[in-house]
């Protein structure tokens, strides 16, 4: 199975319930077959990683297959997160399974006949990290189907410690296999884990999903997911934050088999320790986290979080002894985990259900390209000035921009983004196709002129939840003869999407939509109108 990005861990995973998630069935057989399939994976990542450093001595090649992993995720996700609304989840994870299974199984192949190559190393790991770009999303959103709202944040909060689990076994025991028996065994124990996800899938018996005449379908639920992405100021603040922090922190994973090898003169089995201790740092610093956050903003994490990478960076750079490099890379994966959950926590809690997978597909996609182009460009320094040099220029720029970035607070996340479901059904003379627009919704106002510049404020927090909800055009405009009546307007690509529209809209937005309402001064509420396209006859 190919990692997913951890889910975030919460103050739950510290709660007295935090492991009720795992009473569950479902959650409980599914988690293990997670962990298990991780396990595998970062087994079959160090074994790619080392046998690369065999094939070629170039720092470019061994960060190109770090590019080659996470640049389909970077190229995917935001399809992904599309198919992942729009399709049976269970189903398409099985698929996907399977193909991951191919993959590694063709890698084991390759090295059980010696014909490995560079290129072909790196095609199968694109093709490994195009499942992984098409499981993500996926993954994450089938967490709620399996517990009760009142469990989400404890089983989110155990999904992070599952993968860290994986992050510190497999890595270890892959650099075992791989220096006891070599690549094949170690690319075959990937290919078994498989095995037991596979099986737990088939095993679930998710629940049809009943038919919704709203159903969305791939290229509209595109273009939603993009315009709400595009409209969301908050959600821009987390992707430039993460951009900046992941382009600089890419240094040592891109890094990190050359400095095992060249710097610190270790074989596999130093390698896959050394991934080890990154996820025992990372379990370290998930169970850490509630005290860390009673302790520490959202933006203070952060900031700690770059300075320690930038120090622990640093630190590689010197080539350390042996044992050295071990609690630097555990301080280095507390620090990650540090950062990876407090933008991903950020980042859930801006966001409403119904675009979920979509918007974290954008989130994945910024993560993923940082980390891609981050490994790409980092390799290339590597080559031209050397690797301890590469590391001590990106450990610079992460702690010069982690103190920037420091004076962009991140959003607090704590709007009730719950739909509200508080608009009435639009009048009809009769029936509407769904597929009929565009559609024009017009809105009069009488608003005072003392009042008109607080009104228009307001009305522009409106317009945002207008468009985030699927307006693609939005304007207010004042009738020339009275300049007191105000007309709100936006278009909508269809009558569905506007029907859609009307099961966004959520309670913080409501809010607005009430602030809006109380500066209207006629005598009845404002007037609606619906206006839909209407083709010219031939």
């Amino acid at each position: 199975m190919s990692e997913n990005p951890p889910s975030p861990p919460s103050a739950s995973a510290a709660a007295p319930g935090a492991f009720a998630p795992l009473k569950r069935p479902v959650f409980a057989v599914l988690w293990v077959a997670t962990v298990l399939g991780n396990t595998g994976s970062f087994m079959r990542d160090v074994a790619s990683a080392w046998i690369v450093t065999d094939l070629s001595a170039s720092p470019a090649a061994v960060a190109t297959i770090q590019a080659a992993a996470l640049l389909p995720v970077f190229l995917l996700a935001m399809p992904a997160g599309v198919l992942s609304d729009i399709l049976d989840r269970r189903r398409f994870l099985i698929a996907i399974q399977v193909g991951l299974a191919a993959v590694s199984a063709a890698l084991m192949v390759l090295s059980l006949t010696g014909l490995m190559t560079v290129s072909s190393l790196i095609a199968l790991t694109f093709l490994g990290g195009i499942g992984a770009a098409l499981m993500a999303p996926t993954w994450q959103s089938i967490v709620p189907e399996l517990v009760p709202r009142s469990d989400l944040k404890s089983a989110v909060a155990l999904n992070s410690l599952g993968i860290n689990i994986s992050r510190s076994i497999g890595p270890a025991l892959g650099g075992v296999l791989l220096a006891a028996f070599g690549a094949a065994v170690t690319y075959g124990a990937d290919v078994a884990s498989y095995v037991f996800v596979i099986a737990a899938l088939v095993w679930w018996r998710r629940p049809a999903t009943p038919q919704d005449e709203l159903g969305e379908r791939f290229p509209g639920a595109f273009r939603a997911g993009l315009r709400y992405a595009r409209s969301n100021k908050e959600m821009h603040v987390v992707l430039l934050r993460s951009a900046f922090f992941f382009a600089f922190a890419s240094a040592v994973w891109a890094l990190l088999p050359l400095v095992a090898r060249g710097l610190l003169k270790g074989d596999a089995a130093y390698y896959g320790l050394l991934l080890g201790a990154v996820g025992v740092g990372a379990i370290g610093g998930a169970l850490l986290m509630p005290r860390l956050r009673g302790r520490l903003s959202p933006d203070g994490l952060i900031l700690a979080a770059s300075l320690l990478t930038a120090i622990t960076t640093v630190g590689l750079a010197l080539a350390p002894p042996r044992w050295l490099a071990v609690p630097i890379l555990l301080l280095m994966g507390g620090a990650w985990i540090t950062a990876l959950t407090t933008l991903n926590a950020t980042a859930q809690a801006i966001l409403p259900n119904w675009v979920r997978g979509r918007a974290l597909a954008v989130y994945l996609t910024v993560f993923n390209g940082a980390m891609a182009g981050g490994s790409i460009a980092w390799g290339l320094v590597a080559q031209a000035m050397g690797v301890q040099v590469a590391l001590v220029v990106a450990a610079g720029g992460l702690a010069v921009v982690g103190l920037i970035m420091h004076r962009v607070p991140l959003p607090a996340g704590e709007a009730d983004l719950t739909p509200s479901m508080h608009w009435p059904e639009p009048a009809l003379a009769e029936p509407i196709p769904n597929d009929r627009g565009p559609v024009l919704i017009l809105i009069e106002y009488r608003v005072a002129r003392a009042e008109r510049e607080a009104f228009l404020k307001a009305l522009e927090r409106l317009s945002a939840a207008r468009r985030r909800d699927g307006a693609y055009a939005w304007g207010i405009s004042e009738d020339s003869a009275d300049p007191e009546q105000m007309l709100e307007w936006f278009m909508v690509e269809s009558w569905a999407e506007h029907r859609r529209q009307h099961r966004r809209v959520s309670h913080a937005d409501a809010d607005v939509q009430a602030e809006v309402l109380s500066f209207h001064t006629g005598a009845a509420p404002p007037v609606v109108r619906h206006w839909i396209g209407v083709d010219p006859p031939r």
